[in-house]
């Protein structure tokens, strides 16, 4: 049997390519971009007015996208069995602790979850639905 070592060249080149062909579709062209003086929904606005509240929605988008790919490994965790029973109850009291906070904090600064979710322009919303 292979050691973890053995594909780490194998994962890097992986991780490579999906970079490249990430970068690849950065170059927006001018058909993928809003016209001047739309509104386009959801895209983080940069005013100085309103500089603080859109630091905090970019902080807290950070927080709720690290919060959702916590929880989709918990999830994949549960589905291979790799959790013992306990495990599996702390982890979900833990993921449901984290989303009423989540929750709390976007409430006191008058935002909802829908808010967080960043149009990426041609790489679409960045979290999923």
């Amino acid at each position: 049997m292979n050691s973890p070592d053995d594909s780490a060249p194998d994962r890097l080149r992986e991780v490579t390519e999906a970079a490249a062909r990430a970068f690849a579709l950065l170059p927006a062209r001018p058909e993928d971009v809003p016209p001047p003086g739309r509104d386009a929904a959801h895209r983080l606005r940069t005013d100085p007015d309103t500089v603080e509240q859109d630091l905090i929605r970019l902080v807290l988008t950070v927080v709720e996208l690290l919060r959702q790919l916590m929880e989709r490994q918990a999830l994949r965790r549960v589905d291979e069995g790799s959790l013992t029973e306990d495990q599996e109850e702390r982890l979900g009291l833990t993921l449901m602790i984290l989303h009423d906070r989540m929750t709390e904090l976007c409430d006191r600064y008058g935002l909802r979850l829908e808010d967080l979710n960043l149009d990426l322009g041609p790489l679409g919303p960045l979290l999923p639905p």
